[in-house]
């Protein structure tokens, strides 16, 4: 089944579209490259349950306010859910749980990662950043510009809720009637959760199925060894066996759709055709940072490059991982060859 979108338009920024009894879809705009995110409110009872939140700048809250009148009709939320720790999903959960004064549902892994990098606002890059991105090859420019933007992650969450709930794989939330069941998968980020709701075959996918793109797999210098690929081949791979194929996927990004299985395969595939690329391009030796140009279409600079090198060493890692390439550290950095 080939991709079938639902829906020929979109909402503009701050305003919704219904996309079934109970659910809204909410678009909210993004200051990236990557210029909307969706988000959800599912109707329950007399109040709202949110899914998703926006990045933390005025802007957005200045948006919300609308939605609050408009959208919600002036009615409260019952309940803010993130489905994983980005700032684009979490940036003003904080902000909407102490306007509403409710409670704040995330992954666990999720959530303490996100109180993590919050903390690492304002502080200088560690030691242990600087010497993975000078392994990965980086010039002393680079190092430089990659210590200018350490902790901005912070700069796009407000505040996080100081207390929240657990939600975890196989959990089931009733919402205004209906069953959600949770359902996490690892990779893109380390316990993202996906909501399903069975009986009307409706899939809130955050950033785990998008109609067009494939979410970003990356390393990150506090897991320098990390697989996290093999975590996305599993939570694909898992998700094609609890999906019908017909389920209408609502998505952070794009529109929502249906053909559920050939995005699943397409994006296994699109991963497994780069480390076929990898295994021919490593007979000589490369630096992470050497593998950009055959991994990537697009042109890669300051905007772009740390989310690049850990794409590039999560394909990297997967095949040492296999036993297919071997890294030797020389020349202050790692380089990587076929075996």
């Amino acid at each position: 089944m080939t991709i079938q979108y639902e829906f020929d338009v979109r909402p503009d920024n701050g305003n919704t579209i219904s996309v079934a009894e109970g659910v809204e879809w909410l678009r909210m705009p993004l200051p990236f490259a990557l210029n909307h995110i969706n988000l959800w409110l599912l109707r329950d009872a007399s109040r709202w349950a949110i899914v998703d939140t926006g990045v933390g700048t005025a802007e957005t809250e200045n948006i919300w306010h609308g939605v609050f009148t408009d959208a919600m009709q002036s009615d409260p939320a019952s309940h803010i859910i993130a489905t994983h720790l980005h700032p684009d999903h979490v940036g003003c959960a904080g902000f909407l749980a102490r306007h509403f004064d409710v409670d704040f549902w995330m992954p666990r892994d999720e959530y303490l990662l996100c109180r993590i990098l919050v903390a690492d606002t304002g502080r200088d890059a560690p030691q242990e950043g600087v010497k993975f991105y000078k392994d990965a090859g980086f010039t002393d420019e680079q190092l430089k510009s990659y210590q200018h933007v350490f902790g901005m992650f912070g700069k796009f969450v407000t505040p996080l809720p100081e207390a929240y709930e657990r939600i975890s794989d196989g959990d089931s939330m009733k919402i205004g009637g209906h069953n959600w069941e949770v359902i996490t998968g690892g990779g893109h980020s380390p316990e993202h959760a996906c909501l399903y709701d069975r009986a009307r075959n409706l899939l809130i996918a955050g950033d785990q199925l998008l109609p067009t793109i494939s979410s970003n797999v990356s390393v990150w210098p506090t897991e320098p060894l990390a697989n996290p690929l093999s975590d996305w081949f599993k939570s694909l791979r898992r998700l094609r066996t609890i999906l019908p194929e017909d389920v209408l996927v609502l998505p952070a990004h794009g529109k929502p759709f249906r053909g559920a299985y050939g995005r699943l395969d397409a994006m296994v595939q699109e991963h497994e055709e780069r480390l076929d690329i990898l295994r021919e391009f490593c007979v000589t030796p490369r630096r992470a940072v050497d593998v950009f140009p055959v991994l990537f279409r697009s042109e890669i600079g300051d905007r772009n490059r740390i989310m690049a090198t850990g794409e590039a060493l999560s394909h990297l890692n997967f095949l040492l991982k296999t036993g297919e390439l071997q890294a030797e550290y020389r020349d202050s950095a790692n380089w990587y060859r076929t075996t």
